[in-house]
């Protein structure tokens, strides 16, 4: 068994989320990645990574966001301020969070745009420079509410809340650490907008957004203009009383929405918006503190998908895909650079990795729960890859796949098969014995960098061969795959043992048999149940040359009497044909022929 080394990990990454990135803290341990947005933004006075023009969008055809400043639908649309991302943020974008639509893919062969703003940065100047000046969201003329006769109107009176007076020590540096909005030529009272973590009236642990300013220091501010507001505030000292009182009805409104927390995961979808740190209680908590409130999301790794550059580009080769276990959500992460992007890929896929053995276990159960133990298939192998498929109009495309390997089938799913029923319904099976294993290695004729790493597949039909091309992620991935695949057909081999059809022979109805260890069986076709007169015997080393028509005749000469004979099984020859193989093959690695 396998003895795994798990890894640790955590930083600040990119995340995709509506059409824009967001920065987000990225934890990573032995079971799960979890992703916290960083509070405001990244808080005041702290830098950025510059990523405006930066590129990001769907792999297959569409625009993916190259003019900087331009978002979908809205051309020459600059860089907006942080309040008003998260206005954006809060309304009607549409996240990364399905894969590619299916539709219109054709599986196997026969032979035969987006732009992204950079987050909002806060300046620190101590009570904030957004105090509602011209083009902020609230209580500015022309904002989204109080500034026109019979717009929404907040009082003080209608408020069942408690007055509270506050002491605040303001630091050496960063002032007071609060933002307001409102005042009188809005008809709102000054209220607490934003508290910046780690500042003076975050430390007080007293205050809350959503909190009206009545007096600073003695001075009544329930009738002051914004101006006045903000003077008063400015010029109240090292030390500041204030007078608050909590108003319940607008305090959602400057919350920030939990975007991450609903990022859609494993068919779960939220129903209706959350905010981070919304408290129906009432009393005065001061919710940034609180790791509870934390907008974070925590996915679970098991089965996960880890990816670079399969459904959108990466030309900077610094984005990672996280693919739900349900096929149905992808997580786009990006990273500083391309080092920093590998190192945190190979973190993530051993962690993932890691988990494997508990998925087969887990679908191992219910399937000998569910069955007599000699009939129910044993699982050996499971995973995510990429298959490559037929769209129309000839173009291929990779999509993710679920492929799982049991002691005599290969099944393919579109997704993580949890439970029985799911089981029961692959989109594809194919039998090991009729498959075989026909290139692994690099997509190009000679291996480069960058290129993809895949095996291609051929199983014999009663159509024909089937070929299939499949893409992993890591030269591990493939090493375990081809191992799996090879070994899985030799070990079919044992197991099944014996595969035999009716088919003519010179005009004479009798059934061919091929035997793992026996070799060759003709026996004329019985009247009864007893069993047929046999005709010919061959072991495997007699056999001289083999050879069908693709149609529904297979010729085999064992250099006898009898010369080549010339069978006719009525449907097409490649399933024995590739059976033949499959059990020469298997036959000469037991005998150390063939490694």
């Amino acid at each position: 068994m396998a003895v795994w080394t798990r890894a640790d990990k955590n930083g600040q990454l990119d995340l995709l989320l509506r059409d824009r990135w967001i920065r987000v803290t990225a934890e990573l341990t032995r079971e799960t990645l979890t992703l916290t947005a960083d509070a405001e933004a990244t808080g005041p006075g702290t830098n950025h990574w510059d990523y405006s023009n930066s590129s990001a969008g769907l792999r297959n055809g569409m625009s993916n966001g190259n003019d900087p400043g331009t978002s979908p639908g809205n051309p020459g649309r600059g860089h907006s301020s942080g309040q008003d991302q998260l206005q954006n943020q809060s309304h009607g974008g549409r996240g990364r969070s399905g894969s590619p639509g299916r539709g219109g893919v054709s599986r196997g062969q026969y032979d035969g745009g987006y732009s992204m703003n950079s987050p909002g940065k806060y300046p620190n100047n101590g009570t904030n420079s957004d105090f509602g000046s011209p083009g902020s969201s609230y209580g500015s003329p022309g904002s989204s509410f109080g500034s026109r006769p019979g717009d929404f109107h907040v009082s003080l009176d209608g408020s069942s809340e408690a007055v509270r007076k506050v002491r605040v020590v303001k630091q050496e540096s960063g002032g007071l650490g609060i933002s307001i909005k409102g005042g009188r030529e809005n008809r709102m009272p000054i209220l607490i907008s934003k508290i910046f973590p780690g500042l003076a009236a975050d430390q007080s642990r007293a205050l809350r957004v959503g909190d009206a300013i009545l007096s600073v220091n003695g001075n009544d501010l329930r009738e002051a203009t914004h101006d006045q507001a903000v003077q008063a505030l400015k010029k109240a000292g090292k030390e500041v009383t204030l007078e608050v009182k909590y108003i319940r009805e607008v305090s959602p409104l400057f919350k920030k929405p939990s975007l991450v927390a609903d990022l859609p995961w494993d068919g779960v979808r939220p129903q209706s918006p959350s905010y981070s740190g919304s408290d129906d209680s009432g009393s005065p908590k001061h919710s940034s503190s609180s790791s509870s409130s934390k907008d974070r999301k925590v996915i679970s790794l098991k089965m996960c998908f880890i990816c670079r550059n399969l459904t959108m580009p990466d030309l900077e080769n610094r984005l990672l895909e996280l693919h739900s276990p349900d096929g149905q959500h992808t997580v786009v992460l990006r990273c500083k650079n391309g080092p920093t992007a590998n190192t945190w890929f190979t973190a993530i896929h051993t962690n993932i990795a890691a988990l494997l053995p508990q998925t087969l276990a887990h679908i191992s159960a219910y399937l000998g729960a569910s069955t007599s133990a000699s009939t129910h298939p044993h699982l050996k192998h499971i995973g995510w890859l990429a298959e490559q498929v037929q769209l129309e109009g000839g173009r291929q495309q990779f999509r993710p796949v679920v492929m799982a390997l049991t002691e005599k089938d290969i099944l393919l799913f579109e997704s993580v098969p949890w439970s029985r029923e799911s089981w029961s319904m692959p989109v594809l099976t194919h039998p090991l014995l009729a498959t075989r294993l026909v290139h692994s290695g690099s997509a190009r004729s000679s291996p480069a960098q960058g290129s993809d790493l895949v095996f291609a597949t051929r199983t014999g039909t009663g159509r024909g061969i089937e070929s299939h091309i499949f893409r992993v992620e890591t030269h591990w991935d493939l090493s375990s795959w081809t191992r799996a695949l090879v070994q899985g057909t030799h070990t079919a081999a044992e197991i099944i043992k014996e595969v035999s059809i009716g088919c003519t022979l010179n005009r004479q109805e009798v059934r061919l048999t091929l035997h793992y260890e026996k070799g060759f069986t003709v026996t004329r076709e019985p009247a009864d149940p007893s069993g047929g007169a046999v005709l010919y015997r061959y072991p495997y080393e007699k056999l001289k040359m083999s050879a069908d028509d693709g149609i529904r005749n297979l010729y085999l000469d064992f250099g006898g009497p009898e010369g080549e004979m010339v069978f006719d099984l009525h449907s097409g020859p490649k399933p024995v044909v590739f059976v033949l193989h499959s059990f020469l093959s298997a036959k000469l690695t037991r005998m150390g022929l063939l490694t």
